[in-house]
Formats: structure tokens, C-alpha cells, sequence
């Protein structure tokens, strides 16, 4: 049997390395391995076990008792990684088989008797979490229901052919002091979603302000929470927002959003989308199920996106 790599030795620092060194060297690894970019699916798995382990101060601990034997949790790992492997290797020649999102759920790490995990299985498990909710004594109606609306949405039209995404609403913004109305996980991708409620035309937005004829409207906030959760999850996590205009009357094609030259969905000067809820749908699907094992469900991500609800 192949000698089991310890956490230390997988990201590269010795057995004192600080919790500095320990994250420098976490994205460093992450970098070389994330599926994004062309990495090993199963050894960006072992990178992120080793960094989830060694930086909690507690979880370090725990290990550091366990130091030169497998421990439950890394045996667990080790196994999953081991079981990528060989189907892979059965796998048909040729370019490297991703998974897809209609494959049966994984979780990561495994759940296992003898392993305490940092969520049950039964809320891994759950496909929403949260609900649209008041945020104090003068709460506006027609907020909750236009996030009422994208819930209905995204359940039906999203999770419905996604089976291993997650739905989490209602979380804290780690940029400021607002709020992150929903936020999608499948696999290593991660979509923030806001929303508007507009009336029927056209709009224009140029990747910083809706218009409407010059006029500027109200621009979607969501931005800086994008860049902030990108900057806490890179590498491990592809964040990526969108703002939905919604019409009254629900007709999911309107209103229609046009972009201006440079603000294009795929423009990296633009770190987030504006979009009527039939593209929502449209953009959603794509960008979730085309990710890095969207059929993956990363136990501790989902973890820290429920501990963040408001």
C-alpha cells in the first residue's frame, strides 16, 4: 500500500510552519491543482483537506496527536482520492473525463461513522436553505417578494436540473454591512445572485450602471461582495454574480437587458451579470454545470455559506 502523504507533506511546510506559511502554501497548491485550471480533481481535494485541517487551530491540534498514523479523516480522503483514481483509469482514452452534474451526489469530505463532520449529513443533504426574511421593523414587502420570486425560480428551473447544487439565502455580506440575497454551490463554483424588480423596456447596462434612455437607475450592489468572496475562497472557489431584473407581470423575458461594448457577460471588467430571469436561468445552468465536479458537494464550503446567514 502506497505510503500515505501527511497534511504537512501534501502543502509543502514543515510540521511548525505558521498559520501564515500554511496559507501562502495552501494557495500556492490550490493554484496548481484547482480543476479550473487544468489540475488533478483528486489531489485539489487532498490540498483543501490539508488546509481545512491545519488551519483550524483546533483541528490542527487534533491531528498533530495523530502524526505519523492515518487518521479517520485523512484515511477518508485518501480513499476518495483513491476511488477517483481508479475510475478514471477505467475510463474511455483520451482527454480527461469530468464529471457531470447529473452524476450521483459526492460529498467531500465523505461522511463516515467514526469522523464527526462539520455539517450533518442531513442538512448536506437539504437543496434550500433560509428563506427570504425581515432585516428589521420596516422591512419593504415588495423585497421579499421579489426574492420570494428568484427563490421560486432558481428551485424550479436551476436545482431541479442540478441535483448536487445548493440554494443558501439571506447571507451577510462579507464586503460590508449588507446582505447577499442567494447564493448557488455546485461543485468548486459558486454563483451570488441579487435582485430588482423593474417595469417591461430596455435597459442598458455598460458593466457599473443600469440606464434606461441615459438614465441611470438604481446600480445593483452586488459587486464588491463578489470580489470579496472571490478573495476569501481563491483559489478554491469560482465566484461569480448576477443581478435578475424582474418584470411585474413575472413574463421571464423582460425586461430586456442590453450590453454596452466592454460590459459583455464574458468581459473580465465586468465581475458580474445583469440579466431577466429567462437568462438567469439560461447563464446559471451553463456556468454551475460546466464547473469542476458540479456534482460535488463540498461539505465545509456549505458549512461556512450556512454560518454566514443572516
Amino acid at each position: 500500500m502506497p505510503q500515505q502523504r501527511t497534511h504537512y507533506e501534501i502543502l509543502g511546510v514543515p510540521r511548525d510552519a505558521s498559520a501564515t506559511d500554511i496559507k501562502a502554501a495552501y494557495r500556492r497548491a490550490a493554484r496548481q491543482t484547482h480543476p479550473d485550471h487544468g489540475g488533478d480533481p483528486s489531489e485539489f481535494r487532498l490540498v483543501s483537506l490539508a488546509y481545512e485541517t491545519l488551519s483550524d487551530e483546533r483541528a490542527r491540534a487534533v491531528y498533530d496527536r495523530s502524526y505519523g498514523g492515518a487518521s479517520a479523516y485523512t484515511r477518508a480522503a485518501d480513499d476518495e482520492a483513491a476511488s477517483y483514481r481508479a475510475s478514471a483509469s477505467a475510463a474511455p482514452t483520451g482527454p480527461a473525463r469530468r464529471s457531470t452534474a447529473t452524476e450521483p451526489t459526492r460529498y467531500v469530505p465523505p461522511f463516515r461513522d467514526d469522523v464527526v463532520p462539520v455539517l450533518s449529513r442531513e442538512l448536506a443533504e437539504q437543496r434550500v436553505h433560509g428563506v427570504p426574511r425581515k432585516r428589521g421593523l420596516f422591512t419593504g414587502q415588495a423585497r421579499l417578494q421579489r426574492e420570494a420570486r428568484t427563490v421560486s425560480l432558481l428551485s424550479n428551473q436551476v436545482l431541479s436540473v442540478l441535483p448536487s447544487a445548493r440554494l443558501v439565502n439571506g447571507l451577510h455580506s462579507p464586503a460590508d454591512r449588507g446582505f447577499i440575497d442567494h447564493a448557488v454551490l455546485a461543485g468548486y463554483r459558486l454563483a451570488l445572485v441579487d435582485s430588482m424588480l423593474l417595469p417591461r423596456g430596455v435597459y442598458r447596462w455598460d458593466g457599473q450602471t443600469l440606464l434606461q434612455n441615459g438614465r441611470p437607475i438604481s446600480p445593483p450592489r452586488l459587486a464588491p461582495a463578489v470580489r470579496r468572496m472571490q478573495d476569501l475562497l481563491l483559489p478554491e472557489v469560482n465566484v461569480t454574480g448576477w443581478t435578475v431584473i424582474h418584470a411585474p407581470d413575472g413574463n421571464l423575458h423582460e425586461p430586456v437587458i442590453d450590453y454596452a461594448r466592454g460590459a459583455e457577460p464574458s468581459s473580465a471588467a465586468a465581475p458580474m451579470h445583469v440579466v431577466n430571469a429567462a437568462n438567469l436561468v439560461r447563464e446559471l445552468k451553463l456556468f454551475l454545470a460546466t464547473g469542476p465536479e458540479p456534482n460535488v458537494v463540498d461539505v465545509p464550503l456549505l458549512a461556512r455559506m450556512i454560518g454566514g446567514m443572516y
